[in-house]
């Protein structure tokens, strides 16, 4: 039973030997210079689609949210990061004055303040689409 687990000597030496002991030659191309041109190639094309796709929309986007905070003002209407709607009704640099409900207000940072919109004029309009297609 044991004679089936055993392995030759030559399986189980580090390199191929030659039955004298002597390497065994090396086999295959030793070139490769053509490859290395087409990676030093492909390595600026993927940055500069990485960037079209990627980095130049993510600071497009960046600007307008960044435009539309320094553009706030009071009475705008405004959706905070965490789904709150409000009137504005006073602005800090850092902060902003909410009206939620009659007599409610909170004070929401800045850059919190997700988008800003008139919330009754945007369903005005969804309604007067609504009334044209039907």
């Amino acid at each position: 039973m044991q004679a089936l687990f055993m392995m030759q000597p030559e399986a189980t030496s580090g390199g191929t030997t030659q039955p004298d002991g002597a390497p065994a030659p090396q086999s295959g191309p030793t070139g490769g210079g053509a490859g290395g041109e087409l990676q030093l190639l492909l390595l600026p094309l993927m940055f500069v689609l990485f960037y079209f796709l990627m980095i130049r929309p993510q600071q497009k986007k960046q600007r307008e949210m960044d435009d539309m905070l320094k553009a706030l003002r009071r009475g705008d209407v405004v959706r905070t990061s965490g789904g709150i709607r409000g009137e504005i009704v006073d602005i800090g640099d850092a902060d902003v004055t909410l009206l939620i409900a009659d007599k409610v207000k909170i004070n929401v940072l800045r850059a919190h303040i997700a988008s800003k919109g008139d919330i009754a004029k945007a369903a005005e309009a969804k309604g007067g689409e609504a009334a044209k297609k039907a």
